[in-house]
């Protein structure tokens, strides 16, 4: 059959469409890749990011576009870095202390008063006790703050204070804004009080911010008193009473000069968010005897502080390292050190939920687990239910509580806080606290083949975030 001349034209203009389109892919496709190399990412991340954008292009470039994001980049590098230039004159004795210090944090307060919460009904009960206490002001930095009774209880109790001439902030993520109530935040900023989202879900190629999320949990009543942990403020973290199925974890109320460190950090992520800029909060008055120091870490700082501390803190270990985490997937180089400190005889433990709210994480984790196992690594699972708590105790001289989990999202993405306890008393409290979880966990199953190859993929993809 001959081809007649409009024919003839339609095949050339798809053949040059065709051609361009590949043409742009391929330039696409190196720019991003460019982009990648100079993002100082862990060699497994970036060599995961290059095989999905190189192999699976349609789908690797446009996620890699909206997800692809690390350190500050287009509407993320408009934050002020959380730490300015290196300046303490004080020489900390700890060596973990002293490299935060050397990386630009704050040094350990001494003077603190610390109530650790192990419950969700003991975290609601001094929230509502801190909020109703606020004199002056009320800050309040979360992730998610749900639309159920828990979320709106808070919300409704902030919006009363606010009524009452005390000035309420309320930070937000704008990931999970669906979770929260808009007809109580509306309620709240007509009572005088003040909401921001914090970083946009969607943007422009290259800005880069999508994938860097607020994972910071911060409450503060008049800079002299803070909770700080893993908990957001929804039914299954916490309530009045308990809950069937509530996740078992953790936080901290703190007192005392450590309070201006913690306000220091949500004073910056609410400037970026609100573009208004608050006064320092000067330290308090001795509260107790706990030293601490607050460490923040991700886009907005230079380095992996937490990252940093975690590896040195693998490496210092001499007699215990205990980890608990709802997500254990760290990357080659901790994942080494780890199962190295349990070859000379520290005592490794890892506590992680026997299945967590997110089977790929999961996933991804067990090899990990599995390796450290095999090094004589002890794996605890939990099986009551969901553990959402994040903490490491190093030694008798280290314990660590904040808001990062053990995984690559955590260590290098997300914006986090972190309290360092030096003092035994507080390090006593996170090792009981770890030790009453202990008797409702099990050891890691064995895998089938089957089990063992779906971890090694997921493991490989793992870095892609």
């Amino acid at each position: 059959m001959w081809e007649t001349p409009g024919m003839t034209s339609t095949w050339l203009v798809d053949l040059v469409l065709s051609h361009l389109l590949s043409i742009v892919g391929f330039v696409m496709g190196a720019v991003l890749i460019a982009h990648l190399l100079v993002q100082q990412r862990a060699s497994q991340s970036t060599l995961a990011w290059i095989l999905a954008i190189v192999l699976i292009p349609y789908a690797g470039v446009p996620l890699y576009l909206v997800f692809g994001g690390r350190k500050i980049a287009g509407k993320a590098s408009q934050k002020q870095r959380l730490y300015g230039a290196p300046g303490s004159s004080q020489r900390p004795e700890s060596g973990i202390e002293r490299m935060l210090c050397a990386l630009g944090a704050p040094p350990a307060s001494a003077g603190n008063r610390v109530e650790i919460l192990g419950t969700g009904e003991e975290t609601y009960a001094a929230l509502l006790a801190l909020i109703d206490g606020a004199r002056r002001s009320i800050h309040v930095s979360t992730l998610i703050l749900a639309g159920d009774e828990v979320g709106s209880a808070v919300l409704s109790r902030l919006t009363a204070r606010a009524r009452e001439g005390v000035e309420v902030r309320l930070l937000l993520d704008a990931f999970f804004r669906l979770r929260t109530s808009r007809r109580l935040l509306r309620a709240l900023r007509n009572a005088g009080g003040r909401f921001e989202w914090f970083m946009p879900v969607w943007h422009l190629p290259f800005r880069g911010h999508a994938n860097l999320r607020l994972h910071r949990k911060i409450v503060l009543a008049d800079d002299r008193e803070a909770i700080v942990g893993g908990m957001n403020l929804a039914r299954e973290y916490m309530g009045p009473t308990p809950y069937p199925g509530r996740w078992r974890d953790l936080s901290a109320r703190v007192l005392g000069p450590a309070v201006a460190d913690i306000a220091a950090i949500f004073r910056a992520d609410w400037r970026f968010a609100s573009g208004e800029s608050l006064d320092a909060a000067r330290p308090g008055a001795p509260e107790g005897s706990a030293a601490i120091q607050v460490v923040g870490s991700g886009p907005d700082v230079a380095s992996d502080r937490l990252y940093d501390a975690f590896l040195t803190a693998v490496f210092q270990a001499r007699r215990r390292l205990w980890i608990a985490t709802p997500y254990f997937v760290p990357d080659e180089a901790l994942s080494r050190a780890l199962v190295l400190a349990a070859r000379r005889g520290v005592d490794v433990r890892v506590l992680v939920p026997a299945r967590s709210n997110h089977l790929t994480a999961d996933l991804a984790g067990a090899s990990y687990l599995r390796q450290l196992a095999e090094a004589g690594g002890r794996i605890s699972c939990f099986t009551p239910g969901m553990m959402h708590a994040k903490v490491v105790l190093v030694d008798d001289a280290l314990g660590i509580l904040g808001s990062a989990n053990l995984d690559m999202r955590s260590l290098f993405l997300d914006y986090e806080i972190a309290l360092f306890f030096s003092t035994r008393e507080e390090i006593a409290g996170l090792e009981s606290w770890f030790a009453s979880l202990l008797p409702g966990t099990r050891e890691l199953l064995p895998a089938g083949r089957g089990r063992v190859l779906v971890e090694a993929v997921a493991r490989l993809l793992g870095p892609v975030a």
